[in-house]
């Protein structure tokens, strides 16, 4: 190249370069309002329209449910609030909207799950009257619909989000965005529900399936069932990629867990160092896992927190504001006392296992009975969190050594105690912490008719016939904290044609 040749060149590409920096900086002056457009319709449709409250509901009388004592709270467990719906699952906004109204006339106050946790550690409740609401899943029903509503209604809740769901299938599940619009409101806190454990699946060859928190999965490449290891290391990952989606977007760590679909390990493949692996898992997370089915009532209070689980109240489509106050009457926790003879309420009493009609006159009279024995059981859910009570009962018609009946206190508890009198013995019937049932026994003088009287704390249960101390049964300090519950009568007449035995009276005081 001559030296003539080279300054050309060099020209050239002077020119050139300054040609495509303005080719360059032309398309981003055009790109750049695209760009912004589509950022915006980004997030425009990452936070979805709120639907606005229904109109207000126009009966907010005051309505009573009966609680004499600061009362323990209710935990209340919704899905989705959507205005149509298949689903038994889903809540309308304008039912919704009653059922706050209703709870805000009674009295209710909503609790956060900061202030729910609080109680379950310490047994004081933060109002004389409470409502935890919850909603499973984390559905955009919750932004749309309900988020208006609770404003309205000046109320708290809590969603337990499937951390791994959130932003997916739109519109069906809450965006992150429209999560961290919830959590700045102030009426919202966010809680646990697994990351992508929330989905049923094969659990053994047939087929059956199952929650895959609850059990080992069947593996279809190998032909069998997941190991126990195998399972442990599945269940430990999906908990710690829950949290720690809660801490990358901001959120505080989650202190309560709900169960997918509410099973818990009443169905379950585990074995039993399964189920444990299971419980010591939430156990180190969470101050208590949830769950709207358990074996025996575990409604929010101590004995619930001693076990690490809490029982629901669901909620579902079909359910009125005035069927949820009814619901919560059941619900409502009573102390000792608060009715002294509870066999002049006997729509406060319950028949399970029972047939269709049974009353409380199946154990107090001539009621219907099927086979040699008839129970029945004094508000088992507002009775759990009794502890130390005396309970005196008077039992007649003991003609036979083939008849009897029985007292159950601590009734739902893991320790419960039975006294059996029949005409001329006394049993006391107690399962002991190993597992192991303990029976002792003593002779009475024979009578047609006996006075029971029963002292419980979690400490010991202290029992006398005819004011005739006879049982002392002392409970070991470790097993004090699962000793708490009601009361449960029986009645027994292994001799058909005979007369029946009865209660004639019971009193019940603190």
């Amino acid at each position: 190249m001559s030296t003539e040749t080279l300054p050309r060149a060099l020209g050239r590409l002077r020119r050139g370069l300054t040609r495509a920096a303005l080719h360059g900086l032309a398309l981003a002056v055009v790109a750049t309002p695209f760009a912004a457009a589509w950022q915006y319709d980004a997030r425009h449709r990452a936070v979805s329209a709120q639907a606005p409250p229904p109109d207000a509901v126009q009966d907010a009388r005051p309505r009573a449910v009966g609680a004499r004592h600061a009362a323990a709270p209710v935990v209340l467990a919704y899905h989705d609030v959507a205005p149509h719906s298949a689903s038994r699952y889903t809540v309308t906004p304008e039912r919704l909207d009653a059922q706050l109204a209703a709870l805000r006339a009674a009295g209710y106050r909503t609790l956060s799950s900061r202030e729910f946790a609080r109680f379950l550690r310490t047994g004081r409740p933060p109002a004389p009257r409470s409502v935890y609401l919850t909603f499973d899943d984390g559905t955009r029903g919750l932004w749309a619909h309900a988020d208006p509503i609770l404003a309205r209604h000046r109320m708290k809740a809590a969603a337990y989000l499937i951390t791994g769901a959130v932003g997916t299938h739109r519109p069906y599940y809450l965006s992150w965005p429209e999560v961290d619009r919830m959590a700045g409101s102030g009426r919202w806190d966010f809680q646990a529900h697994t990351h992508l454990g929330h989905r049923r699946a094969r659990v053994d060859a047939s087929g059956r399936r199952g929650s895959v928190l609850a059990n080992r999965v069947w593996l279809p490449g190998a032909g069998r069932l997941e190991t126990e290891a195998e399972y442990r290391r599945r269940v430990r990952a999906d908990l710690g990629r829950s949290l720690r989606a809660f801490r990358a977007h901001g959120l505080p760590p989650p202190r309560l867990f709900a169960y997918p679909f509410s099973e818990a390990v009443l169905r379950t493949n585990l074995t039993t160092g399964g189920t444990s692996f299971l419980r010591r898992l939430l156990a180190a997370r969470f101050t208590a896992a949830l769950t709207n089915t358990t074996r025996r009532p575990l409604p929010a209070g101590p004995r619930a927190a001693a076990a690490g689980q809490v029982q629901r109240l669901e909620v579902l489509g079909t359910t009125t504001a005035d069927g949820l106050l009814h619901l919560l009457r059941t619900w409502t926790s009573s102390a000792p006392g608060d009715v002294p003879d509870p066999l002049g309420h006997p729509g406060q009493w319950q028949f399970p296992g029972s047939p269709p009609g049974t009353g409380l006159e199946a154990v107090t009279g001539d009621g219907a009975r099927r086979g040699g024995y008839a129970s029945a059981e004094y508000r088992p859910l507002a009775t759990a969190d009794w502890s130390s009570y005396r309970v005196r009962a008077s039992a007649r018609d003991l003609r036979s050594t083939d008849t009897s009946v029985s007292v159950t206190v601590r009734h739902g508890s893991l320790y419960p105690c039975t006294v059996t009198v029949g005409a001329n013995t006394v049993r006391l019937t107690e399962r002991t912490p190993g597992g192991h049932v303990r029976t002792t026994t003593r002779r009475l003088g024979p009578s047609p008719g006996h006075r029971l009287d029963m002292r419980v704390t979690p400490r010991a249960v202290r029992v006398a016939v005819d004011d005739v101390p006879l049982i002392d049964r002392r409970t070991a300090p470790a097993a004090a904290a699962h000793a708490f519950g009601g009361i449960a009568l029986g009645v027994r007449n292994d001799t058909p044609g005979t007369p029946w035995p009865r209660f004639a009276a019971l009193r019940v005081s603190g």
